[in-house]
């Protein structure tokens, strides 16, 4: 790659899958200096071009000894800060001020280099965000009948990068349109759907758009969505428009699939993976809309489906995910220090999907006989098409003589009688050292209880006394020598004088397990328990184990409330600092059964299927019998005990069949293991399947109907329940036939939840005798007819109309009309109807109990014509004769002035000119005066031809008074004056009133203010 040999001259690239060495670890002295390393790397950069911030940074910083000097390059070309004064370098970090989108987008890199050599950062992208405005043009209105699905378009205006989120306002901003299972929006294309349009999506529709990356939003212009009403409201079969396509996942990614439907009923969606069980780590949200499949892993590759239903019909749609995965270290170089001449290679291997290639920078050949010239910075990067990772390391090559300054041998090591002890020889020498030892004065050999092994340490088995003494360690090699001494200790061995011994207990009994040992008295000793190998944290199930609290040479083991997980080999080491020794024994916890495995589903049939599974763990207790469970499609989350075949599903038994199902249902099934110990938990749900179709055999109930229109026959009935269709192209058949005829008259309703059939004929008789019957169909043939019902043929509308109309007006929006009632025994009730001037109608309906009606908001000093009809269920008789009315002229516009509010005693006068009503106005013929409580609204009401008025003090708190104007028109604006009471330590004398009523109210002994 000329590209990565542009850095340095010494580097050179070469291209290798993989390599066979391992390298340690190892973390160079920071006193003699290193490398640099990576500590901050720049990352993909997202500019929004209307940022305030007229700059870009971009990160890199290496720790380094001594410190790195930087660097930069853009789309392989290196940056010269001379000829572009955009960029400016602080630290290590690249500054681009004023960034211009067609200069400063690309890929940057920045170079790290001291005197041990240099390495090269990832790639970083700079580019420029942006999210334009929508198109300023006007949005169509969309029509759509009540019942049928609607999609309005987002379009969203051109944007950087893709990542959007959209919501859609209605009407104004900020309200935003919720989402239900009704309405749906896909944050793929912003697109709003609608699976059934009602009158209350009437409205202006606004797409809004936001683009997290730059923090801005806008919005489009609004769409009007017009429902246009249709009765009877129609039917649609589910149809899917939102289809999530074939997806590519990386592992570790959260995906969300998006899956929406039109129809009328709402369509319910369901999902499925075609080649097994939805993944665990999944979530269906939105209705159903979104299955999001949280930290994706390969084994979630695989075919998804999903299904949209509703009574009128199905869809369903498929596609593929594909998991791939980013390029992941699975060897990697490290820093080292290596000898001069010696041998050495350097490995780096990297797992992803596809497999990614690796490169090296420096080379990535073994060296033989290493020399000062192969120190540096190597670095390996491995690429697939998801993205680059980078490995770098230092290597050092060096060579001094043995020295045990930094590593000598222990001054003190202790080894236990009859067991085994190694002495370590670890000097730091370049080349290797050649090591030896001796015993005080005398050199050591290999023998059949001492060897010297090839890192030079020494191993002594079956110690005694006689082996203590000053041990010695000798290095040499070609730039000198150089020893180190230590002293073996012999101390008496751990032995274990109690073994813990095997227990049975069952689920919830506590469990002991002893433990005891001899040991050095010098030493200190302590137990480890170890259950099935792994150590027992008392801290973290300290609910359940615990310690003998006596210790000292004890260990033993109490297990509380044990648990079916508890069973296993326990084991008790005891150790010291010299050795340890251990002794094992088995716990048995007995309980009920674990779920049962592979539950799956055979011989499909359309009452029964045969289930088969493989038995779950027993818990040491024999299982006595299996209990098979179902839930279907109606029923969701409840489950149910299944009727099996046979009846007792013994313990030894891995299949059954199931029976008494309902045909064409989805269901799923699991089981349920039992012992004499309990009921075990249930084992995961069979795959959903279909049971096959059948004929119905559940009728309609309730039949019934008659009335409605002249010449109709109505039918009505209770639906079937949609677990009793049994099969696609579900509907009704509908007999009926006069009472004295033989033959029956059949028609077909399509519908599945069709409530009524309506027969029109003009041949029919009114109220007369049909026997009528209903009975279902389905696609494999017709169910029994329902019980037969006796029903009547719709009356006839009344022949005669009312006599006598007459009507008088009461005010300028009221008038009362009256008339004869027609004898016939099938008038329901009458319809008055008026009718202005301007034309405009308006209806009153009263029952056939009344001959007379008030008549309200009409319009004043108007004509009206008012007719009378009588009706039944098959509709409206004859019009009667027209009479005309005029309205009274309207009620004076203008309140009474109120002129002054006068204290006389316990009472107080209220005074106000005198109203002059206007030419189209209502002569005054007096006035009313409302007293009431502040507060309430019905209070004293007072007339008078005068234009004042006495009225008492109010008892506590205050009171209103209201004035206004009357009229034959009737009652003109009100005016207001409020009165406020208050006790009185003595009584006053009563005044008096003068008020058109018959009553005055009782004086009472009350002090008063005016406002």
């Amino acid at each position: 790659s000329t590209s990565w040999l542009g850095f340095c001259s010494d580097i050179v690239c070469v291209t290798m899958m993989s390599c066979t060495v391992c390298l340690n670890r190892y973390v160079l002295n920071d006193a003699t200096g290193y490398g640099p390393v990576f500590e901050d790397q720049p990352v993909d950069t997202i500019y929004p071009e209307e940022s305030p911030e007229a700059k870009i940074t971009m990160s890199c910083r290496a720790r380094a000894n001594p410190p790195a000097t930087y660097t930069w390059r853009l789309n392989s070309r290196n940056i010269d800060q001379d000829e572009d004064n955009h960029y400016t370098l602080v630290g290590g970090n690249l500054v681009i001020s004023n960034p211009i989108k067609n200069k400063h987008v690309g890929k940057y890199t920045c170079k790290a280099t001291n005197d041990y050599g240099t390495v090269v950062s990832r790639e970083a992208a700079v580019q420029f965000g942006y999210l334009d405005f929508f198109s300023s043009e006007e949005r169509e209105a969309v029509y759509v009948k009540e019942g049928q699905g609607a999609v309005l378009l987002c379009a969203p205006p051109p944007h950087y990068p893709d990542e959007l989120s959209f919501r859609w306002i209605l009407n104004e901003f900020p309200v935003f349109i919720p989402l239900d299972k009704r309405r749906f929006i896909s944050q793929t294309t912003g697109n709003l759907f609608i699976s059934k349009v009602d009158s209350s999506d009437s409205g202006n529709y606004s797409c809004f758009v936001s683009s997290a990356s730059i923090a801005k939003s806008v919005f489009s212009k609004f769409i009007p969505l017009v429902p246009l009403a249709e009765r009877p409201i129609r039917k649609y079969p589910a149809d899917i428009k939102v289809k999530f396509p074939d997806t590519f996942a990386l592992v570790g990614q959260n995906i969300t699939l998006e899956c929406f439907a039109l129809g009328n009923p709402i369509p319910q969606i369901r999902w499925r993976k075609m080649d097994g069980e939805l993944p665990a780590n999944h979530e269906v949200s939105m209705a159903g809309a979104h299955l999001q499949l949280y930290h994706v892993q390969y084994e979630d590759e695989g075919t998804y489906e999903c299904e949209a239903l509703n009574s009128k019909g199905k869809d369903w749609h498929r596609a593929r995910v594909s998991v791939e995965a980013f390029p992941e270290w699975t060897e990697s170089i490290s820093s080292t220090e290596r000898d001069i001449s010696s041998d050495y290679t350097m490995s780096c291997e990297a797992s992803g999907k596809p497999k990614p290639h690796v490169h090296w920078l420096k080379n990535g050949y073994p060296f033989r006989g290493l020399t000062f010239e192969d120190s540096g910075m190597y670095q390996c990067r491995a690429e697939n098409r998801h993205g680059v990772i980078y490995a770098d390391a230092e290597l050092r090559v060096i060579a001094c003589a043995p020295t045990f300054e930094h590593n000598p041998v222990k001054r003190r090591i202790l080894g236990a009688k009859n067991g085994r002890v190694v002495l370590e020889c670890r000097p730091k020498a370049a080349p290797k050292a050649s090591l030896s030892w001796s015993k005080g004065s005398e050199l050591l050999f290999n023998s059949s209880r001492m060897l010297i092994w090839e890192d030079g340490s020494l191993e002594i088995l079956n110690v005694t006394r006689a082996d203590e003494g000053r041990y010695t360690c000798f290095a040499e090699n070609d730039r000198g020598k150089a020893n180190s001494t230590g002293f073996l200790s012999i101390t008496e061995a751990t032995k274990i004088t109690l073994a813990p011994s095997n227990a049975d207990v069952t689920a919830g009994e506590s469990a002991s397990m002893q433990c005891a040992a001899s040991h050095d008295s010098t030493l200190d000793i302590t137990f480890v328990w170890t259950m099935d190998g792994r150590s027992i944290d008392f801290d973290r199930d300290g609910a359940h184990y615990e310690r003998n609290p006596n210790g000292g040479s004890s260990g033993e083991l109490i297990i509380k409330n044990t648990q079916l997980n508890h069973s296993g080999r326990y084991t008790c080491t005891a150790q010291t600092p010299v050795d340890n020794v251990s002794a094992s024994a088995d716990l048995v916890v007995r309980g009920p059964p674990g779920p049962p495995g592979g539950v799956r589903v055979e011989e499909i049939r359309n009452k029964s299927v045969r289930l088969i599974w493989s038995s779950g763990a027993d818990n040491h207790s024999p299982i006595s019998k299996y209990t098979v469970q179902c839930r279907d499609w109606f029923s969701q989350e409840d489950w149910r005990d299944a009727t099996t075949s046979p009846p007792d599903v013994e313990g030894n038994a891995e299949t059954a069949t199931v029976v008494d199902l309902f045909p064409w249902t989805e269901y799923e099934f699991r089981v349920i293991a039992t012992n004499t110990l309990g009921t075990g938990d249930p084992s995961s749900p069979s795959p959903k399947v279909t049971t096959l179709e059948a004929v119905p055999v559940v009728a309609p109930s309730d039949i019934g109907g008659g009335g409605g229109t002249s010449k109709e026959l109505t039918i009505t009935w209770t639906p079937v329940q949609p677990q009793y269709y049994y099969g696609r192209n579900f509907g009704y058949i509908i007999a009926f036939k006069p009472h004295d005829v033989y033959e029956w008259m059949k028609v077909t309703v399509a519908d599945p939840e069709a409530k009524h059939y309506v027969h029109k004929d003009s041949s029919i008789p009114a109220s007369t005798e049909f026997q009528v019957k209903v009975k279902a169909f389905n696609i494999k043939g017709e169910g029994p007819y329902s019980l037969t019902a006796v029903i009547y043929s719709a009356q006839d509308v009344p022949s005669e109309a009312p006599a006598s109309v007459e009507a008088r007006a009461l005010s300028a929006t009221e008038a009362i009309v009256w008339w004869l009632p027609v004898i016939q025994h099938t008038v329901e009730g009458y319809q008055v109807s008026t009718t202005d001037r301007e034309a405009s109608s308006q209806r009153v309906v009263v029952s056939s109990r009344e001959n007379q009606t008030r008549l309200e908001n009409m319009r004043p000093n108007s004509p009206y014509l008012i007719e009378v009809r009588a009706y039944n269920a098959a509709g409206y008789g004859p019009p009667s004769h027209h009479f005309q009315i005029y309205t009274k002229k309207a009620p004076p516009s203008r309140p009474p002035k109120i002129i002054s509010k006068k204290l006389k005693g316990t009472s107080v006068n209220i005074a106000w000119e005198h109203v002059e009503p206007l030419a189209n106005e209502s002569t005054i013929d007096g006035y009313k005066v409302l007293y009431r409580k502040a507060g309430l609204s019905t209070g004293l009401l007072y007339t008078t031809r005068k234009r004042s008025i006495d009225l008492p003090m109010p008892r506590d708190g205050d009171c209103v008074v209201e004035v206004r104007a009357h009229s034959e028109g009737g009652d003109g604006a009100v005016a207001q004056v409020r009165i406020s009471g208050k006790h009185q330590s003595k009584p006053l004398h009563p005044s008096y009133m003068t008020v058109d009523s018959t009553k005055d109210p009782p004086p009472i002994l009350y002090d008063c203010r005016l406002h």
